[in-house]
Formats: C-alpha cells, structure tokens, sequence
C-alpha cells in the first residue's frame, strides 16, 4: 500500500521533518500503513486515518510547543526529541 491506493497516507511522511518531529510523526506513519493493510476501505477507514492525522498534527505541535510560562516547565536538553514510552522507541 502507498499513498497512490490510499491518499490520505501522503500526509503521514515524516523524512522531511527535523529529527525531534521525525520520531514522533514516525508512530503515526507507521500506524497508518498498518491500518490501511488491515482494514477494508471503507467510509470508516477514513474517518480512522483523518483522525489519526489530527492526532499526529496534534502530537508534532506539542514537541514544538512553547510554553508561555517557561518558569513551570522543566527545561529540555538541546537536540533532544521528546521522551517516548518504553513501548514507543525504536
């Protein structure tokens, strides 16, 4: 499967990204080529993958978050991408 038999998938690239963004857009990619070889395509599907997106939108804005109020934050070391879960890293 591709983003030729699917379109929604051409939005879930992340080689384009900064390292930091590639590594938590990498999950939703992976994701949703996963979804598209399982489920039949269908009205539904596309909800799922158009969902999904919103959510990696939402993932890669958070990494790139700034807070307006930096004194209640922890500062994160430079170059760094986001901490994932056990389950999550590569």
């Amino acid at each position: 499967m591709n983003e030729f038999t699917e379109p929604l998938l051409q939005f879930f690239g992340y080689q384009h990204l900064p390292p930091d963004l590639a590594t938590v857009s990498r999950h939703f990619h992976d994701l949703a080529l996963n979804l598209v070889a399982v489920l039949p395509r269908n009205p539904e599907r596309t909800v799922a993958l158009r969902k999904l997106l919103e959510a990696k939108d939402c993932a890669v804005r958070a990494v790139i978050f700034v807070d307006p109020n930096p004194e209640y934050r922890a500062p994160r070391p430079p170059n760094q991408g986001p901490a994932l879960p056990a389950g999550l890293q590569a």
